[in-house]
């Protein structure tokens, strides 16, 4: 997967804003209740949807599921000024009914689209592991299972080959909402 130097600046900052809403000073687990007391400054976050769209798009947190991960992958790989519009991500983002009703609030400003593009982007991207942690993983299941190295070298050319087909499929979507196909 590649990302974008857009999204790659802001998945850091993203991360940074739910770890501070996550606990209080004594450490407990308040994320919940900050995101649902979040939600109600609608009009206060409307304002900075624009300057700082990783500070707002937490209040999407756990609000879309990704039907179709190919896409994301692809939409990932994109600056802002190349987003397609938002209702062409139907397939490819969906909203959990109370998100929904959220959205529509933010739709109706002209940056909206492109603020829950990002959102979605930032959401998704939270959800996957780093690559630092999917190694870690791939390691310690390595050492639990006691796979030798030609089951693993076997595992990676799958994983390559279904990455390479995602990328294909996620390209082919793009050219059809009119976008030029990268090399």
């Amino acid at each position: 997967m590649s990302i974008s130097p857009f999204f790659h600046e802001l998945r850091s900052a993203y991360q940074a804003e739910l770890d501070d809403l996550s606990s209080d000073s004594e450490g407990k687990d308040v994320l919940r209740q900050r995101l649902a007391a979040k939600r109600k400054e609608v009009d206060f976050l409307l304002q900075m949807v624009d300057l700082c769209p990783e500070m707002v798009a937490v209040v999407f947190h756990q609000g879309f599921r990704f039907p179709q991960p190919v896409l994301m992958d692809q939409l990932l790989s994109l600056e802002a000024d190349e987003f397609p519009e938002w209702d062409s991500l139907v397939n490819a983002i969906q909203l959990t009914p109370w998100a929904q009703e959220l959205a529509q609030v933010f739709l109706k400003e002209p940056s909206g689209g492109r603020f829950l593009t990002v959102a979605a982007g930032l959401e998704y991207m939270h959800g996957k592991l780093d690559p630092a942690q999917a190694a870690r993983a791939a390691e310690e299941d390595k050492e639990d299972e006691g796979e030798d190295r030609d089951e693993d070298r076997t595992f990676e050319q799958d994983h390559n080959d279904e990455d390479r087909a995602r990328e294909e499929a996620g390209a082919d979507w793009m050219v059809e909402q009119g976008f030029d196909r990268k090399d």
